[in-house]
């Protein structure tokens, strides 16, 4: 068996280890709550099962949002320059740091009856704020820097000389996009999107205050979680659970995928 120097200090691993207990200790705890033999009808009532039907849709919905707004910004980042980029670059990585629920304020003012667009798109018939749209909108919100930031680094790591090649040769910009850029950066859209789509799926304070809370319309699986809470622990603690083996699934799906393209 061969083995693979890691050229680590040996000290490094305490703090590592530390590290991993502190994430994976809560989740076993977590499962130690669990009261078994009431799960399958904790996790399969009419509230849950709607609501975790929401939160797929919607999150899928915000993922294919994600891509179709998050892959020309990533390459206008990535691939020009131009004054106030940075700034530019700022303003979007924004909803990283903000608390989820300035992000829903700031969309109820956008897209609200009484909004900055919302009170032109009411005289059309056409209401956003506490609807399912609301939904898919705020997770986007969310969700959208997470796709930005990781394709624009791949862009920015597997550099242009390919692209350049291409173009030499007579290929066309659309050509060179679909044939060479993307199949390069495939990986890192990958962790883009299902970075983008496990924090749609987690999203709680833009949802709240921007869709509400109602039942099979805008009540996604944390808003659910959340209110069980308040009622029953054990139906919060086993709807928690369904949370983290979706979420652990999206995720090795993902990693799966992206070492065969890589």
């Amino acid at each position: 068996m061969t083995r693979t120097y890691s050229g680590l200090p040996r000290w490094v691993f305490v703090p590592a280890l530390l590290g991993a207990v502190f994430v994976v200790l809560p989740l076993v705890a977590m499962t130690t709550r669990v009261d078994w033999s009431q799960f399958g009808a904790l996790v399969t009532s009419d509230s849950s099962v709607a609501a975790l039907e929401l939160s797929l849709r919607t999150s899928a919905a915000s993922t294919a949002l994600c891509l179709v707004l998050g892959i020309p910004l990533a390459l206008v980042l990535a691939r020009t320059s131009f004054r106030g980029q940075r700034a530019l670059r700022s303003l979007l990585l924004l909803p990283l740091v903000l608390p989820p629920v300035v992000g829903g304020i700031a969309l109820l003012y956008t897209f609200g009856r009484r909004g900055l667009l919302g009170e032109s798109l009411d005289l059309l018939g056409i209401r956003i704020a506490f609807s399912t749209t609301a939904v898919v909108l705020a997770q986007t919100f969310v969700a959208l820097p997470f796709l930005v930031v990781s394709l624009e680094g791949t862009l920015r790591a597997v550099g242009q000389r390919y692209e350049v090649v291409a173009a030499t040769l007579g290929a066309r910009p659309t050509t060179v996009l679909t044939r060479v850029t993307v199949p390069l950066v495939l990986p890192g859209l990958l962790s883009g999107a299902v970075l983008s789509f496990a924090r749609a799926l987690g999203e709680f304070g833009a949802t709240l205050t921007f869709a509400g809370s109602l039942q099979g319309v805008t009540r996604t699986l944390p808003l659910e979680i959340y209110l069980q809470r308040e009622t029953d622990a054990d139906a919060a603690v086993a709807l928690s659970l369904v949370l983290v083996v979706v979420a652990v699934l999206v995720v090795a799906l993902a990693q799966g995928r992206g070492r065969q393209w890589g």
